[in-house]
């Protein structure tokens, strides 16, 4: 491992941490900047295999919540809804993703393919955020069943790069009337299940082609993937209750037109 492979992933980390829970595309970034630095992984693993790193950081803000949810599952209905609709909404990912593993590494994971996803999530991103939308739930932990299995059916469409995890799961919340900050926070939730599933998934499908090198270089990852999480998930809340999603539509359109015109001069 050079020094250059080490600072390359210890930036991809922080891309990752500070990506992944707001409605940009973690890894459409992770593989657009890959693409244009020349970063390879072994089998496009370690891109998936960093966001141990932001799972860590979701747990580590949500600890008491999360804690608090474990204590009421034996005595508390509500809970066990909760935890109910959260698996729930996690079963279509975990399904599909499954299924089609394969295909989205070897097909789907292609930078024109992210570039398009971005631009057009950042446009459907802007018109939902700027529609006057009936709220009718505040509280992620309180949505109807079906709207938990919709919200995740909604989310597979995560797995085309450059779509968004978060985008799609706040966007198809606050369509069926969640307002936006328990759009956020429900995504949050969400991901936990999503995100550890695609990791050990991943891990179990290519841990044997993994190299003593690959490994130190998913660690630094990793580890600067914690860091940034921790400040994105504790600021994002109130980020887009004051200022909602308008910011990150446009982000999304200026770098999917920046990577498109990027392709075209250099490949």
């Amino acid at each position: 491992m050079t020094f250059t492979d080490a600072l390359e992933a210890l930036v991809l980390g922080l891309i990752e941490g500070l990506t992944e829970f707001i409605p940009v595309s973690s890894t459409g970034h992770l593989l657009l900047v890959g693409h244009f630095i020349g970063f390879e992984s072994n089998g496009k693993t370690f891109e998936v295999l960093i966001q141990l790193g932001a799972i860590l950081a979701i747990l580590s803000v949500y600890f008491s919540k999360l804690l608090t949810v474990a204590r009421g599952l034996p005595t508390d209905p509500g809970m066990r809804r909760f935890v109910l609709g959260v698996l729930i909404g996690f079963l279509p990912a975990a399904i599909i993703g499954a299924i089609l593993h394969g295909f989205i590494k070897e097909v789907l994971f292609d930078p024109t393919i992210v570039c398009i996803s971005l631009i057009l999530g950042g446009i459907i991103l802007l018109a939902v955020d700027g529609l006057a939308l009936k709220v009718e739930h505040r509280d992620a932990m309180h949505y109807p069943l079906p709207m938990y299995l919709k919200i995740g059916i909604c989310q597979c469409l995560a797995m085309i790069p450059g779509v968004s995890r978060s985008g799609a799961t706040i966007v198809s919340a606050m369509l069926m009337g969640a307002d936006k900050r328990s759009a956020a926070e429900f995504s949050f939730f969400l991901a936990m299940p999503t995100m550890a599933g695609a990791f050990a998934y991943d891990l179990l499908k290519n841990y044997k082609n993994l190299s003593f090198n690959d490994g130190a270089l998913i660690v630094i990852g990793f580890v600067s993937a914690f860091v940034a999480g921790l400040f994105v998930v504790r600021s994002l809340l109130n980020f887009v209750s004051r200022h909602g999603f308008a910011l990150f539509g446009w982000w999304r359109i200026v770098i999917g037109a920046a990577g498109l015109a990027g392709i075209l001069v250099y490949g």
